[in-house]
C-alpha cells in the first residue's frame, strides 16, 4: 500500500517544506527582554493590588516596575544585546509601566472620589505619557541628533512623570485624608504632571559627557547616594515626598541653564546649526 506522502528524508527535497530552522539565540539576547516581561508584571500586579486595596504594595510594585523598565535598556546595551525586538518589548513596556499602572493606581486611591474629573485627569496623564514616549522614540532614531539631546530632555521624562504623579498617594500615606477637597486637588496636579510630560520643557538629563565631577566630591556624594537609600529604606514615604519636591523645584533650574545658553525659555527647534529638521515629524506637528 502506497503511503500519501512520500517519507521524510534529512536532506532530501522534502527538507524545504518544514520551512527555516530556528536557530539558537544567545542566553545574554534573552536577559533584557526578561528583565522588560518582570516589569510588565511587576506593573501589572501593583494594578491588581490597588483594586484589592493593598495600596503600600501596589505603590511599591509600580515603582519596583519603573526601576526594571529603566534598567533593562542599559543592560541591553551592557551585554551588547541590543535588538529590534527587545525595543519593541521596551516600548509596550513603557506605556504600561509609567503610564496606565500609576494611572489607575492614582484614581483608585484618590480619584475616584472627584467622580468624572478624577477620572478624565488619570486619562490625560496616562495619554501624555504615551504621547510623551512616542516623542522620545522618533527624536531617538533621527539620523542627525542635536548636540543638546545628550544633556537636556524634551518635557519631564515618563519614568518620572510616574514617580510625580503618585505624590498624592505618597501623602496618603503619611496620614492625610482622601477626602474629596484632596481628590480634587489630586486631579489637578495630575493634570499638571500630564503637562510637564508633553510639555517642550527643557530637563537637565546628566548623561552629557560635558557633565563631570570634582575628584574631591566623588567620595562624599557616594556617602550621600548610602545615606539616601538608607533612609528610603527606613523612612519610604517622607523620603520619597521629599524626593518629589526636589525633582519639580530642580526643573526651573534645568530651563535656566536652557536658557543661558540658547537664549530660549522652551526647546523650540534642534538649537544646533548642524541638523537639519526640515522633514522632521517631530519638528513639523509637536
Amino acid at each position: 500500500m502506497k503511503t500519501p506522502f512520500p517519507p521524510f528524508e534529512p536532506h532530501g527535497p522534502n527538507d524545504e517544506a518544514r520551512g527555516p530552522r530556528l536557530r539558537e539565540i544567545p542566553m545574554r539576547l534573552i536577559v533584557p527582554n526578561m528583565i522588560t516581561v518582570l516589569a510588565i508584571c511587576a506593573g501589572l500586579t501593583g494594578i491588581r493590588l490597588a483594586f484589592e486595596n493593598r495600596y503600600e504594595l501596589a505603590v511599591v510594585a509600580v515603582l519596583v516596575a519603573a526601576f526594571l523598565d529603566g534598567i533593562d535598556g542599559r543592560v541591553a546595551r551592557l551585554m551588547k544585546a541590543t535588538s529590534k525586538f527587545g525595543a519593541q518589548m521596551d516600548s509596550l513596556a513603557d506605556i504600561v509601566n509609567f503610564g496606565v499602572a500609576p494611572a489607575l493606581v492614582v484614581y483608585v486611591f484618590l480619584l475616584d472620589q472627584a467622580r468624572s474629573l478624577g477620572w478624565i485627569a488619570a486619562l490625560i496623564y496616562a495619554i501624555a505619557a504615551g504621547l510623551r514616549l512616542a516623542r522620545f522614540n522618533v527624536m531617538a532614531e533621527r539620523e542627525n541628533k542635536a548636540s543638546w539631546q545628550s544633556e537636556y530632555f524634551v518635557g519631564v521624562p515618563a519614568p518620572a512623570g510616574a514617580m510625580l504623579v503618585l505624590l498624592p498617594v505618597y501623602l496618603g500615606f503619611l496620614g492625610l485624608t482622601p477626602s474629596k477637597t484632596f481628590a480634587y486637588w489630586g486631579a489637578a496636579y495630575t493634570v499638571l504632571i500630564a503637562f510637564l510630560l508633553v510639555s517642550r520643557l527643557p530637563v537637565w538629563s546628566g548623561k552629557s559627557e560635558t557633565s563631570r565631577i570634582r575628584r574631591d566630591l566623588v567620595l562624599p556624594i557616594m556617602l550621600a547616594l548610602v545615606v539616601y537609600v538608607a533612609l528610603l529604606m527606613s523612612y519610604t514615604w517622607h523620603v520619597m515626598v521629599v524626593t518629589v519636591v526636589a525633582y519639580l523645584l530642580s526643573l526651573p533650574l534645568g530651563a535656566r541653564s536652557w536658557t543661558r545658553k540658547y537664549g530660549t525659555y522652551t526647546i523650540n527647534g534642534p538649537a544646533d546649526p548642524d541638523v537639519d529638521d526640515s522633514n522632521d515629524d517631530i519638528g513639523r506637528h509637536i
